[in-house]
């Protein structure tokens, strides 16, 4: 019993708060959902296909950067504000990138009545994040590292973060066996029950030439 329910869910109003602020009828309610499901979808599409073209950089600006921890929505009446929460905002620092980006938004929206307000910030510590650990990750298992290899790599980087504890959870076929397995790495201490325990938690599907594995990555980073 409340051994698989989400750790971020499960803390929300303690630990964790909302992503989305706004106010909605009933009847609108599930318009606004779907129109905060396509403003993330879009940036994370415009992120990933601009990635693409510069791909043939370094480990740390390549598998980490550009990696978005979380997006953050604020609608008024007028207008609406999105933050943008990067680990390293190289490409959206570039000179036209954030003007490309909200007419972008402002299709995908087709908000006529609103403009769109992007700022970006970026996350002090990285390494403290699980979505840039599990694009690390991914990263190291596309080049044929071992997996084992890459869990241990990093836990290393969390090193430079002040964190408690992590655990790392790979499932699937892993190193191309037949039959699907789960192996994990777990490193200091992780209170799941305990709800004052701010924890971090990401799940991340990872694709391979064996199918598709899935990373979870949970982090104590401290406890309130």
């Amino acid at each position: 019993m409340g051994q698989k329910i989400n750790p971020l869910g499960f803390r929300l109003g303690t630990t964790q708060n909302h992503h989305s602020f706004w106010f909605a009828q009933p009847k609108n309610y599930s318009e606004g959902l779907q129109e905060d499901k396509k403003i993330r979808n879009c940036i994370k599409n415009y992120i990933q296909k601009n990635r693409k073209k510069g791909s043939n950089r370094k480990m740390e600006s390549d598998s980490s950067s550009e990696v978005i921890t979380h997006i953050e929505i604020q609608k008024e009446i007028d207008t609406i504000h999105v933050i943008i929460h990067i680990g390293f905002p190289n490409l959206l620092k570039k000179k036209g990138a954030i003007e490309e980006l909200e007419k972008d938004l402002q299709k995908e929206v087709n908000s006529v009545n609103q403009r769109l307000n992007i700022a970006i910030e970026k996350v002090k510590e990285p390494y403290r994040q699980p979505n840039i650990l599990a694009e690390y990750i991914a990263f190291q298992l596309k080049n044929r590292v071992s997996f084992r290899k890459a869990m241990k790599k990093a836990i290393e980087l969390t090193k430079k973060a002040d964190i408690k504890g992590i655990k790392i959870q790979i499932e699937g076929r892993l190193a191309g066996k037949e039959i699907a397995r789960a192996e994990c790495i777990k490193k200091g201490r992780l209170p799941l029950q305990t709800i004052r325990a701010n924890i971090d938690y990401c799940c991340y599907p990872i694709l391979t030439i064996y199918g598709v594995l899935g990373v979870k990555i949970w982090i104590f980073v401290e406890e309130e």
